[in-house]
């Protein structure tokens, strides 16, 4: 019994010291992360990499994997283009959206709907260093050895039906984001992980041109 307790206890103390994410401890006073953090993406005016895309529905007891190529540049300008094992392609430009699947094209207005409006700033924020100050949310930090992860957990009722939280997972030695976990109310869940990451490179501008 006395061996129960104690493991329980042992079992009950790291879950509050490491938080709900194993491996991570919640950082009492971020506000040298948010200082840090701010610094450094200040700096970041565009960003190449590859991505890779982990989709998990409660239905299906598989994964659903997608791969594809990501353009940020300062301050609104971005591009996520699925290649495989479907094309899509969305690029962020000025407030404009412009969205091809497969042969279907579609132009929009990020403000003609809250929350598409709401989920593309998510991403933008991400990537220019924004997250923080997204009043749609409630931030917590988080820290491993290699990694800091901020909990974003919704307050604008609209997001809150659909998302439980969203994780950024960002690298310690330059705050680049490394993946993005978007945890949905129906028990679905999505992460984006990023690699081959090159930041301030050169970018044309005509990758974000909208037809």
């Amino acid at each position: 019994m006395i061996k129960t307790l104690t493991l329980g206890f042992m079992l009950a103390f790291s879950q509050v010291s490491l938080g709900q994410y194993p491996g991570y401890v919640l950082i009492g006073q971020p506000d040298s992360f948010k200082k840090t953090f701010a610094e450094a993406t200040a700096s970041t005016q565009s960003i190449q990499s590859d991505f890779s895309q982990e989709k998990t529905l409660s239905m299906l007891s598989e994964k659903i994997n997608s791969v594809g190529k990501f353009w940020f540049q300062k301050k609104d300008k971005l591009r996520m283009e699925y290649t495989r094992p479907f094309q899509y392609l969305m690029i962020l430009q000025g407030g404009k959206i412009y969205i091809k699947d497969g042969q279907k094209e579609n132009k929009i207005s990020a403000g003609s709907n809250k929350v598409f409006q709401q989920v593309n700033r998510i991403l933008l924020d991400c990537v220019s260093g924004n997250m923080l100050s997204n009043e749609d949310f409630q931030s917590r930090v988080f820290e491993s050895v290699g990694s800091f992860l901020v909990e974003l957990k919704p307050v604008a009722k609209n997001l809150g039906a659909l998302y439980k939280n969203i994780n950024i997972v960002m690298d310690k030695k330059d705050y680049s984001v490394t993946a993005i976990e978007m945890y949905e109310v129906s028990g679905d869940n999505t992460i984006i992980r990023f690699q081959n990451k090159i930041i301030n490179g050169h970018i044309s501008d005509s990758v974000f041109n909208i037809p």
